[in-house]
């Protein structure tokens, strides 16, 4: 699919998102062999498994440049054998890369402070690696359109866009929402998202409010300009996620004029400025969340400022032709 999307040649390694050893043998295998018979001058991966086998498998086949971007770092919020597992996986990927692109500076700083690596790190332009397609992103009259479907003038609405998974906060934000709507009936929460059961689940208590609560609304995943009338559709953003490496969907929500709850966490820290464009809260905090969340109903004022200013602060730092030159900068830099 990407390959006819963007008219170039394509060759497909199947890899496991998780951790497969055999299968992860046999994927390191393949990528070797590809390798060995294209002959890069430069492997650039992202994700954690797939920069772990790519590089190795650069290494091995002696690509003469390899670059790794860390979009984010899951052993800061694991424990245990897990934990030193994945440090010694990402240390395994900084070894065999010869350049090393965190995606933020808090990324940059858990790379430094954890000791994985000592090569240098360089965030380009203000992070990110895809940037905001400003004119997609936006309240385009077809968009306006859809959400007019979707409004209720009577309803403060609250946006979440993401896995419901534990890690996104959803137990947080479950209980502070039925919280607030036992105060504020008038209320309601939208999730754009899809369920991941297996790897991550959320608390049967969050489960019994995201299915029975009448102000809840799974929505499930949405796409194009369906997704964007969401967007202008509501009035306020949450992300109460425990660890991102930079939230595409707070820089998507900013896009569309939206004033954003985030927690203090890597990413969603760089994109937020407290009282500007957002509010920034502790992680793993139910309290702390329907207090931002009851100010943002109560203050119009204070929200429409941050709204006002969260389209511009996006533009400013995060626009896609930006964030791109940024990069094709620095593979001219590296360049050999």
């Amino acid at each position: 699919m990407v390959g006819r999307r963007e008219g170039v040649r394509t060759i497909a390694v199947p890899m496991e998102r998780h951790i497969a050893p055999w299968k992860d043998i046999v994927s390191l295998w393949r990528l070797v062999k590809a390798f060995r018979q294209e002959k890069p001058a430069m492997v650039h991966s992202m994700t954690p498994k797939a920069g772990l086998l790519c590089m190795m498998a650069a290494w091995i086949t002696g690509v003469p440049v390899r670059v790794h971007t860390f979009t984010g770092l899951v052993f800061p919020t694991s424990t245990g054998l897990k934990r030193r597992l994945l440090m010694l996986t990402d240390a395994i990927t900084c070894a065999c890369a010869t350049h090393i692109i965190p995606e933020g500076e808090g990324v940059k700083q858990d790379l430094t402070q954890y000791g994985i690596t000592r090569k240098p790190l360089r965030v380009l332009g203000y992070g990110n690696i895809r940037g905001v397609d400003m004119q997609h992103y936006s309240r385009r009259p077809e968009v306006v359109r859809l959400a007019d479907a979707l409004g209720d003038d009577s309803c403060f609405t609250f946006l979440f866009v993401g896995r419901i998974v534990r890690d996104k906060g959803v137990n947080e934000l479950m209980s502070a929402f039925e919280r607030l709507s036992a105060e504020a009936p008038n209320i309601r929460l939208w999730l754009l998202s899809p369920f991941e059961d297996a790897s991550d689940p959320i608390s049967d208590d969050a489960r019994r409010v995201l299915h029975h609560h009448p102000g809840v609304q799974y929505v499930g995943t949405k796409f194009g300009d369906e997704l964007l009338a969401y967007y202008a559709a509501a009035d306020c953003f949450v992300l109460p996620s425990y660890r991102e490496g930079f939230p595409n969907t707070v820089l998507e929500a900013g896009a569309m004029g939206l004033p954003s709850i985030v927690t203090d966490i890597n990413g969603s820290r760089e994109i937020i400025r407290q009282g500007e464009n957002g509010v920034i809260i502790p992680s793993k905090d139910a309290e702390a969340l329907y207090q931002a969340m009851k100010t943002m109903m109560a203050d119009p004022t204070a929200r429409e400022k941050m709204a006002s200013h969260a389209r511009q602060m996006i533009a400013d730092r995060f626009e896609q032709g930006f964030v791109r030159k940024c990069l094709y900068d620095f593979y001219d830099e590296i360049h050999v």
